[in-house]
C-alpha cells in the first residue's frame, strides 16, 4: 500500500516527498485509487482528510505551512501506514523560487491594450494580424504547441469607434503548417470575414468592415476545425467604442479565458499535445486565462491603487465553455453585455458563453490581493486563477476580523496565494 503522486514534479512518485515553503496555503488532494478505505493526515499540522471508501472517491486536506521542517504524512486505518502509506511534507524557509519555464511565454500581460479613442470622427483603421504557430509555456516546465494571432494568447486587442471603417490584413507565418484565417463577430455578413481570409502559410489577404455597431466582440480563426483553432488560442476581442467614446476610468485590462484539451493529465511535465477525441467529448483538461496556468496571478497579476476605477474588458474564447466571471471581495459597479446601451448595475458574478463577451467597471475601496476566478470552482485546480492587487491601506469600515466595534485603516495585506499539489493517488 503506498501513495502515488499525480501531475508536477511528484508525478508517479511513491510516497513522494512534497516540498514546501513557509507561509504558503497548500491543498493536497486525495484520490482513492483502487476501493479500500484510506485518508490522509499530517499529524503535526492537525490536517486530517475524510476517508474515502469508493474507488475515484476523493477527498482534500488544507493547512498553511507556517512552520520549517520535515513532517510525516501517513493513512492513519489500521495497518496502512505500516504497510507502506507514509511519505514527508518538508516546509522550507523563504519564498518558492520560479520554475524554469522551457518555452517561451505566450501569455498575453492584460495591460497590453492601445489607448481609448475618445472623440474623433470615423476613419479607416487598418488591423494587421500574423498568425504564428509557436511551442510555448503552458506551466511550469510544461509547454504546449500554441496557434496565435501575434505570438500571444489572447490576440491582439483591436480597438475602433462605432462608424470607423476596418481594413483587416492576415499574414500567415511563413513558419505555419497550416491554413489560418479570421472571424470578427462585429463585422456583418456571412463568415465574418473568414471566407476571404483562409490563408496558406508565407501569404496574406485582407477584407474591410464598417463597425455599424458598438460593444465588445470576439475575434477568432474560423478554418476547421474551428474548434481545434480556437483552442489552441486563436482569439482575441475587438472593442467598437460609442459616439464619443467610453466614460474616463484609472486603468483598463484585457482577459480571455479558454480551455486546452491534452493527451496527457492537468499537470504533466514535458510537451503536451492536443487530444482530438477530448475536444469533440468537450473534456478539458486545463481551463486558462490569457493562455498559460495561473498567467494572471503569476507573472501578469493585475495592478491597481486604492480609490482607482478600473475597466476589465473580458471575452471566453472557449471553444466550448462559459464562463462565470467573479472577483472574489468585490462586486462589480457597471457591466455591459455585448452592445446593451444600459449597463447591469452592482453585479457579483458576469455569466459568459463562449464567443461573448462583457465590459465590467469596479472602484477599488479596500487594499488587498483579490482572487480572479470563473466561479465553476473546480477550474482553479485545473489552472484558472488570477489576481488584482490594490495598493493601498485595507477599509476595515467595509470588514474587519471579529465583532462590530469602531474600526480602523490597517496596513495592506497581501496573502500569497493557494500552492496546489495537484493530487495524490494510491
Amino acid at each position: 500500500m503506498v501513495f502515488i503522486g499525480v501531475g508536477g514534479s511528484i508525478e508517479e512518485k511513491i510516497n513522494p516527498e512534497l516540498i514546501l515553503h513557509q507561509g504558503e496555503r497548500v491543498q493536497i488532494n486525495l484520490i482513492n485509487g483502487e476501493g479500500a478505505e484510506h485518508d490522509l493526515v499530517i499529524e503535526f499540522y492537525g490536517a486530517r482528510s475524510n476517508r474515502v471508501i469508493g474507488k475515484g472517491a476523493g477527498a482534500t486536506v488544507s493547512f498553511l505551512a507556517d512552520k520549517v521542517g520535515t513532517f510525516s504524512y501517513f493513512c492513519s486505518v489500521a495497518g496502512h501506514r505500516e504497510a507502506g502509506m507514509q511519505g514527508k511534507v518538508t516546509v522550507e524557509p523563504g519564498p518558492r523560487a520560479a520554475v524554469r519555464q522551457i518555452a517561451p511565454e505566450i501569455s498575453r500581460d492584460p495591460a497590453d491594450l492601445p489607448p481609448p479613442i475618445h472623440a474623433r470622427a470615423p476613419q479607416i483603421v487598418r488591423v494587421d494580424l500574423t498568425t504564428v504557430e509557436l511551442e510555448g509555456s503552458l506551466d511550469d516546465k510544461t509547454s504546449y504547441q500554441f496557434w496565435t494571432f501575434g505570438g500571444k494568447v489572447p490576440g491582439p486587442f483591436v480597438r475602433a469607434r462605432v462608424g470607423d471603417t476596418l481594413e483587416v490584413h492576415l499574414r500567415n507565418d511563413s513558419t505555419s503548417i497550416l491554413a489560418h484565417s479570421v472571424d470578427f463577430h462585429g463585422a456583418i455578413g456571412p463568415g465574418g470575414g473568414s471566407q476571404f481570409t483562409q490563408t496558406n502559410p508565407g501569404e496574406e489577404t485582407a477584407f474591410s468592415f464598417k463597425a455599424e455597431n458598438p460593444g465588445l466582440f470576439v475575434y477568432h480563426c474560423a478554418t476547421p476545425s474551428i474548434a481545434q483553432h480556437v483552442a489552441n488560442g486563436m482569439y482575441g476581442l475587438l472593442l467598437v467604442e460609442p459616439e464619443g467614446g467610453l466614460p474616463e476610468v484609472d486603468r483598463e485590462f484585457y482577459i480571455m479565458q479558454g480551455e486546452l484539451y491534452t493527451t496527457k493529465p492537468f499537470g504533466s511535465q514535458g510537451r503536451q499535445e492536443m487530444d482530438y477525441d477530448k475536444l469533440i467529448s468537450e473534456r478539458p483538461e486545463y481551463f486558462l486565462f490569457n493562455g498559460a496556468v495561473g498567467a494572471l496571478a503569476k507573472e501578469h497579476p493585475l495592478r491597481a491603487h486604492l480609490d482607482e476605477t478600473i475597466r476589465i474588458f473580458f471575452g471566453v474564447g472557449g471553444p466550448n465553455f462559459s464562463s462565470a466571471f467573479h472577483v472574489i471581495g468585490q462586486t462589480f459597479d457597471r457591466v455591459k453585455l455585448d452592445g446593451a446601451t444600459e449597463p447591469l448595475i452592482g453585479a457579483q458574478t458576469v455569466s459568459v458563453p463562449p464567443g461573448d463577451a462583457a465590459i465590467l467597471e469596479l472602484k477599488m475601496k479596500s487594499g488587498g490581493r483579490y482572487g480572479l476566478v470563473d466561479h465553476a470552482l473546480s477550474r482553479i485546480e485545473r489552472g484558472l486563477e488570477g489576481a488584482l492587487i490594490v495598493d493601498g491601506v485595507r477599509n476595515d469600515a467595509l470588514m474587519h476580523e471579529g465583532v462590530a466595534g469602531p474600526v480602523r485603516a490597517r496596513g495592506n495585506l497581501q496573502p500569497q496565494p493557494p500552492q496546489f499539489n495537484r493530487g495524490q493517488r494510491h
